[in-house]
């Protein structure tokens, strides 16, 4: 289920923000590096979106865990996707933040299925509902029309 408040609803944004929050993950996903670069490597083309450098992938172990879990990122030119597993408690945290409207029930399926989640939170959130877009992100000559 996504949340998305009232006071968001129909109006202009920069870009939705995806929260997924999913937990009774499968252990042996949480502890797989692999599939934590691979989904960051191959989720922003699904996305439409543009990669602008390899994942940046590593296993780390929290002084009050017992199992290294695994964090990743991945820079967009839209933005950003992260990772982060805690794989002593089965859970997952998830982030993707966008410039540009994506289907977000599509990468949500996809990361819950992909950890095999039986838990989860999701909530998007439409950011920068006062940014002037106009002022980065519309063509040149436009913003150069703009100043005249």
């Amino acid at each position: 289920m996504i949340d998305v408040s009232e006071s968001e609803m129909g109006q202009s944004a920069f870009g939705p923000h995806v929260m997924v929050d999913a937990s009774k993950c499968v252990f042996d996903k949480l502890v797989d590096y692999d599939l934590v670069f691979d989904i960051l490597d191959n989720l922003p083309a699904k996305l439409g979106m543009t990669k602008m450098t390899a994942p940046y992938v590593v296993k780390w172990l929290d002084k009050f865990g017992t199992v290294p879990g695994v964090s990743g990122f991945v820079m967009i030119a839209e933005s950003h996707i992260s990772i982060h597993t805690f794989p002593d408690q089965d859970y997952v945290f998830i982030d993707i933040f966008s410039c540009r409207e994506f289907d977000t029930e599509k990468a949500i399926k996809y990361l819950v299925s992909s950890f095999g989640a039986k838990k989860v939170t999701t909530k998007v959130i439409k950011r920068g509902l006062d940014f002037d877009r106009n002022k980065c992100c519309s063509p040149l000559e436009a913003r150069v029309a703009q100043k005249a």
